[in-house]
């Protein structure tokens, strides 16, 4: 072999080994925590949203990030598991969904930078110790403030005047799920009665709801959780089959057959959420990051649900309806 040869062919060895090395140094990793089971139309959306965010912002899964996922369908066993497994990966910064996913993340670590979104009350369940100054290794995209549930109660009200009962759907393991029912409960009037249903087991969300509505003029309002996402199909079918009233706190439930919701589109925060794990990728801290308030709320309304319940909106609620669907 001559030696230029020889010298060019030593050169492309040595080479490829470093070029291989460098692509490597410059892969960063993300680790992502949902609270839906991988099939959940709705966390494909939120992790569609996410993924979008980081596309514009440069970073592409496969090319200079490395995004691994995981789904643990609001099995609490799995999202300890899981936030274990993510952080043994050793991630440049986590991102989660909603509070337990944040609860398990944080007991995981306390060193990786984690991003949530769809959080109710970060403050009060510990994981920042304030808005404008997160502290430690947490920020995010809150879910909304709890003022907002008191709205549900007067959204039915305007939907249903004859109502006089409430079941309210809670996971009372939640900070937010307490905290949510002490809004609404403040902004009903004195002689509103409540029913509290944990939704800790779906066959006893059957059975509450199917006892609650024995009696006449009763309505259901479902607070936000991880549980209320992986039961919602349930809720929603027990709704309509003993024909009350209900409401929530996003479109995905009257898009799933709901009657009525109020409050922010999760898929927003998700793409939102992008933008921190940019800034944080490019070296700037969680702590020095505020946590982030819900940008728009929306109100979305069910033609078709009304019309089996024997209900019709008021003429001034479709008109101030972000969406209605037929």
């Amino acid at each position: 072999m001559r030696r230029r040869a020889f010298i060019s062919l030593l050169g492309g060895a040595i080479a490829l080994p470093l070029a291989a090395r460098a692509q490597s140094e410059s892969m960063r990793r993300i680790g992502v925590l949902m609270n839906t089971s991988a099939d959940d139309p709705e966390g494909r959306s939120r992790i569609a949203a996410f993924l979008d965010g980081l596309r514009q912002l440069g970073w592409t899964d496969g090319r200079n990030v490395r995004i691994d996922t995981r789904w643990p369908a609001g099995d609490a066993d799995l999202v300890r598991k899981y936030a274990v497994e993510l952080v043994g990966l050793a991630p440049d910064v986590l991102m989660a969904s909603a509070s337990p996913s944040v609860a398990a993340l944080r007991q995981a670590t306390s060193n990786v930078p984690i991003v949530f979104a769809n959080v109710i009350d970060p403050v009060g369940a510990g994981f920042v110790d304030s808005l404008a100054r997160p502290g430690g290794n947490i920020t995010g995209f809150s879910a909304f403030e709890y003022s907002l549930s008191g709205k549900w109660l007067e959204l039915l009200k305007e939907i249903a005047p004859s109502i006089v009962r409430a079941a309210v759907l809670r996971d009372s393991a939640l900070t937010a799920g307490i905290g949510q029912f002490a809004a609404i409960q403040a902004l009903a009037p004195p002689s509103f009665e409540f029913s509290l249903i944990n939704m800790s087991d779906p066959s006893e969300i059957e059975r509450a709801i199917s006892e609650f509505a024995r009696q006449r003029n009763g309505c259901l309002i479902v607070t936000a959780s991880s549980l209320a996402v992986t039961y919602r199909d349930l809720i929603i079918s027990s709704a309509t089959r003993y024909r009350l009233p209900n409401v929530y706190p996003f479109r995905y439930y009257p898009a799933s057959g709901g009657l009525a919701s109020y409050g922010p589109n999760p898929n927003g925060d998700f793409a939102r959420s992008a933008a921190y794990i940019d800034r944080i990728l490019k070296g700037e801290k969680p702590a020095d990051l505020p946590v982030q308030a819900p940008n728009k709320y929306e109100l979305v309304v069910n033609l078709k649900t009304a019309k089996a319940l024997s209900l019709e909106f008021p003429a001034t609620l479709l008109a101030r309806a972000d969406e209605v669907i037929e």
